[in-house]
């Protein structure tokens, strides 16, 4: 997975931007959504090139911000981007990589959940939630679809695609696999979060509110 998304990194940020519908707003909105007390700290599962924080750090600029991404190029770009800032980044999975207990004001990810299924996220999100502090909440922004036959349809593409080139079903291939709205909703409140709000959609992109 980091290798697809390194190879792709001169072009990456044009695309995220200007390939998805309403990226230019909902990467602002995320970060609108996210804690604005003076040196508060936030972990962000897949961070990418850090979209997401360009709009954060402008609105807080002494933010503590860990980036977990797979892709080390783009740590690397996100890492230039951010020299003067709390830049905590680790180049790892955020399914393996340790986040501690009640250290984070709030969690964040955009665009990089979506393909992975609900069996694989619940322990994730439980992970996620015993490291926020009481009161924090994830905020997650991602490709989500409505209906439980795209669900499955999509599913079952991977696994074909998987299948055909020799993938075990435990390795991380890139195609996109997104749940239903509901679903999303559910996997995180069977994970332990106390409530889980839809904050605001463009097409097939939700904002989603977790809390603690």
């Amino acid at each position: 997975m980091g290798e697809f998304f390194d190879r792709r990194l001169d072009e990456y940020e044009d695309h995220q931007l200007n390939c998805i519908e309403s990226a230019h707003e909902f990467y602002k909105y995320t970060a609108k959504c996210l804690p604005m007390e003076c040196g508060c700290r936030i972990i962000d599962l897949g961070c990418g090139t850090g979209l997401e924080l360009e709009e954060y750090f402008r609105l807080n600029p002494s933010a503590k911000v860990t980036g977990i991404d797979l892709a080390p190029g783009m740590l690397n770009r996100l890492r230039e981007k951010f020299r003067d800032k709390d830049v905590n980044l680790i180049l790892g999975s955020y399914f393996e990589v340790p986040f501690g207990i009640e250290r984070f004001d709030a969690a964040v990810s955009v665009e990089s959940l979506h393909h992975f299924t609900a069996d694989e996220k619940r322990p994730l999100y439980e992970k996620l939630r015993k490291s926020l502090k009481p009161g924090g909440f994830f905020i997650l922004t991602d490709y989500m679809i409505l209906s439980d036959e795209e669900e499955a349809f999509y599913r079952k593409e991977l696994l074909r695609l998987k299948a055909e080139e020799g993938i075990a079903d435990n390795e991380f291939y890139h195609y996109d696999t997104p749940l239903t709205v509901d679903h999303e909703k559910e996997c995180l409140l069977s994970a332990g979060f106390s409530s889980v709000e839809i904050l605001n959609h463009w097409a097939e992109t939700y904002t989603i509110k977790a809390i603690r």
